[in-house]
């Protein structure tokens, strides 16, 4: 028996990898994190497996419910909103598993941040412009951030920020990089990525908030600030560079 934790991807049915895919056709339990994956994904479960919404359940609960799989002998696909390696809450049910000795293995997805660079149709990383993306979110009424990470001390950087669970805090956001970006800088929010409703709002930090509000935007949404959102003047890549030194082509190619 093994917990596989599944990136269910940023919201599009199809946006999960096929080995997500595979495993999902064969778990007879199916823990899920509510509204945030699709439902089309649960169909892709055997019939009759028993499918378990997590939205209101407690850490506890869920370890029990996989505890319980465990002791039938039963797979479990645990599935995440976009990728469990950034936001998802896999780290504290992995230690638990950890304790007991229940067996895991965890299948990556398509982090919202990437679905929001898609749907700009942007390049987050530009040469000469910016190579860092730095993926973050304020504290408010989640837990605190460690010291050092408050937006005022991660916009010094200047990079590409990515801010995850602050839609309804912009006005905050703005406030804390308004003086190192400057109000000119490009931002954008992406919100609902990929999904049949989802919603692009571009401009720039200093009328973003604007827009966020007007729109009624709240939640399941990316904020990004960055100078390569808007990034048009800048030097190709050495990788494709005719200048670039190449291997000589292989006999026969």
């Amino acid at each position: 028996m093994t917990v596989y934790f599944i990136g269910a991807g940023p919201g599009a049915a199809d946006l999960i990898t096929l080995r997500a895919q595979r495993l999902l056709a064969r778990a007879e339990v199916c823990l899920y994190a509510g509204s945030l994956v699709p439902e089309e994904l649960l169909a892709e479960c055997p019939p009759g497996a028993r499918l378990v919404d997590t939205a209101n359940l407690t850490l506890a609960m869920i370890i029990d419910e996989m505890t319980g799989a465990s002791d039938q002998g039963k797979d479990v696909a645990r599935l995440h909103s976009g990728d469990p390696s950034v936001f998802s809450a896999v780290a504290e049910q992995m230690r638990r598993l950890d304790a007991v000795g229940i067996p895991y293995e965890v299948v990556p997805g398509v982090p919202a941040f990437a679905a929001a660079a898609a749907a700009l149709k942007r390049e987050l990383t530009v040469p000469t412009v910016g190579q860092t993306v730095i993926l973050t979110r304020i504290a408010k009424r989640a837990t605190p951030m460690p010291e050092g990470e408050d937006l005022a001390t991660l916009g010094r950087s200047g990079a590409l920020l990515v801010l995850h669970l602050a839609a309804g805090y912009v006005d905050d956001v703005v406030e804390q990089l308004l003086p190192h970006y400057g109000a000119d800088c490009p931002a954008a929010v992406v919100a609902m990525a990929s999904r049949p409703d989802e919603l692009v709002l571009r401009g720039t930090v200093g009328d973003i908030a604007g827009q966020v509000k007007a729109a009624g935007v709240v939640r399941t949404a990316v904020i990004l600030v960055g100078r390569t959102l808007a990034a048009e003047q800048f030097r190709d890549s050495h990788l494709y560079s005719a200048d670039r030194e190449r291997p000589h082509e292989p006999c026969g190619s």
